[in-house]
């Protein structure tokens, strides 16, 4: 583990954890890498990222598991026929930190017995907890957040995606113990110029 790797999770499925990965990679120069990949038969986060950042192929690493199916890791592998086995992931030999994208939340399951908590504690990098920003988001982020802490992992800080929303940011500051590290506001264009003006702007890591 590098002590600059950036583990990014979510509070669940589709919450923007990939736009935040781009953005990170794009701001920081990080080599991205999604050890576990579902859906692959719609997209792949990796291309996704590519693309938003304008990264060159070479700043990713593939993935060490990719299914076809949508759905949670632990059953995307056992429609295919597999298993996640989670010694079999070992941080890639990059020359620079990387920023780890999860699959789903904290407590989507890897296998019959590991969680993405398992693998989080496995990496060792301190977490970045994406969020969204509307109703809901405060037990969700402190549900997160306190499963985060239990695992006894490092909560880097919290990133709320969606319309600023200034009660819902002071509750998840307050109640969490956290720092909102940075809001990422509903973008008409995603692309690499954008992502920077919004770490330019929205962003204190």
């Amino acid at each position: 583990m590098s002590s600059n790797d950036i583990f990014v999770t979510g509070t669940d499925t589709g919450v923007g954890k990939t736009v935040l990965s781009a953005l990170l990679c794009a701001a920081l120069g990080h080599v991205y890498w999604k050890p576990i990949q579902t859906g692959t038969r719609e997209d792949s986060d990796r291309a996704s990222v590519i693309r938003y950042a304008a990264l060159p192929e070479s700043q990713t690493v593939p993935e060490a598991y990719a299914f076809e199916e949508p759905v949670s890791p632990h059953l995307a592998a056992a429609l295919a026929g597999s298993r996640i086995d989670l010694e079999a992931i070992v941080r890639p030999a990059v020359a620079g930190p990387l920023v780890i994208e999860g699959a789903g939340g904290v407590m989507v399951p890897i296998n019959e017995r590991a969680l993405m908590l398992d693998l989080m504690r496995r990496l060792g990098a301190p977490v970045l907890l994406a969020a969204r920003t509307s109703l809901g988001t405060i037990n969700h982020t402190l549900l997160s957040i306190r499963a985060l802490r239990e695992a006894g992992l490092e909560v880097k800080g919290v990133v709320m995606i969606g319309e600023s929303n200034r009660e819902n940011r002071r509750a998840i500051e307050h109640y969490g113990r956290v720092p909102v590290t940075g809001h990422i506001p509903p973008l008409n264009v995603l692309n690499r110029e954008a992502l920077l003006a919004v770490w330019r702007t929205r962003f204190s890591l």
